[in-house]
């Protein structure tokens, strides 16, 4: 049987049915196949790294200077952006869902976004034990970089729902960042989604708050905090709604979470320094942290 080939820039690798994998491991009786370079085009390297590109990611680490502490600041810098991605890529999924009505659907991966949070939320674990002097050995290198300027993370933002066109022109004049950023910033977010469900479920949702603007920012209506509340007085009339807006608000909840982990972090490395991205630091930190996703989730517990 000819297999279909996984190929990754010039390396190939077979591809592997269940059958053709119960086969192997009854030849090694169980134990693990060490000899790549009879199935390999090129013996150069082994499946594992090939298919994680492993080679590749750990060449992108540079730090810039002699201190240790840098290295973890670089490389939770990077993990943090992959789980941006990773998150945006769900939370995209979850909208898409919600707009088909696949409530459930939508449900099932709001419990690995909701997981990824958490492993998003420990990234500030290392970095915490990052003192100040050991920052002031590298900080001067990152010059104007700031985590402001990630564009993976503005849209992540975006597709929750906190918009703001200002914050966008961050990336104007860099085409490849303007345009994935852009679209973001004008594409329905996932409490969209949910609001447009609710309309369609007979909710109580204004018309003008399920059609309009996307790329302006939100603002909570007592509407919607009043639709969220009749659910939440009887949950089990509309038992997936009322689920949907639980699982939303453990988003919100992390999310709050990791910006609060974020303020102490900072507060805790820099003091009342100046951001290299020209804020003020952790001032700005604090109001940024006072901002709540799906406002009506939370404030409509005070009908209740």
């Amino acid at each position: 049987m000819i297999n279909e080939q996984m190929v990754h820039g010039p390396r190939a690798y077979q591809s592997l049915t269940e059958q053709e994998r119960r086969e192997r491991a009854a030849r090694t009786s169980g134990e693990p196949v060490l000899d790549f370079s009879s199935g390999a085009v090129c013996a150069t390297s082994t499946p594992y790294v090939d298919y994680h590109n492993v080679d590749t990611l750990l060449s992108l680490q540079h730090p810039r200077t002699q201190e240790p502490a840098e290295l973890s600041f670089y490389v939770m810098g990077q993990v943090q952006e992959l789980l941006f991605k990773l998150l945006f890529t769900e939370i995209n999924r979850v909208r898409d869902l919600l707009f088909a009505g696949q409530v459930d659907e939508a449900l099932w991966y709001l419990r690995r976004v909701e997981r990824s949070q958490r492993v998003l939320l420990a990234t500030w674990e290392p970095l915490s034990t990052i003192t100040a002097s050991e920052f002031v050995g590298f900080r001067d290198q990152l010059g104007t970089a700031s985590g402001i300027q990630s564009y993976m993370y503005r849209q992540l933002e975006f597709s929750l729902g906190n918009k703001s066109e200002e914050m966008a022109r961050a990336h104007q004049g860099i085409p490849r960042f303007q345009e994935q950023v852009d679209m973001a910033l004008r594409a329905p977010s996932v409490y969209d989604a949910a609001l447009a469900l609710l309309h369609s479920r007979g909710s109580a949702i204004p018309e003008e708050c399920v059609r309009r603007d996307f790329s302006l920012t939100y603002v909570p209506n007592s509407a919607i905090e009043r639709a969220w509340a009749d659910i939440y007085r009887e949950p089990h009339r509309s038992r997936d709604l009322y689920l949907l807006a639980e699982a939303l608000t453990d988003v919100g909840h992390q999310y709050s979470q990791w910006r609060s982990a974020h303020l102490l972090t900072v507060e805790r490395v820099l003091g009342n320094k100046p951001g290299t991205g020209g804020t003020m630091g952790v001032a700005w930190l604090r109001r940024i942290a006072e901002h709540r996703f799906f406002p009506e989730l939370l404030s409509a517990r005070s009908l209740l």
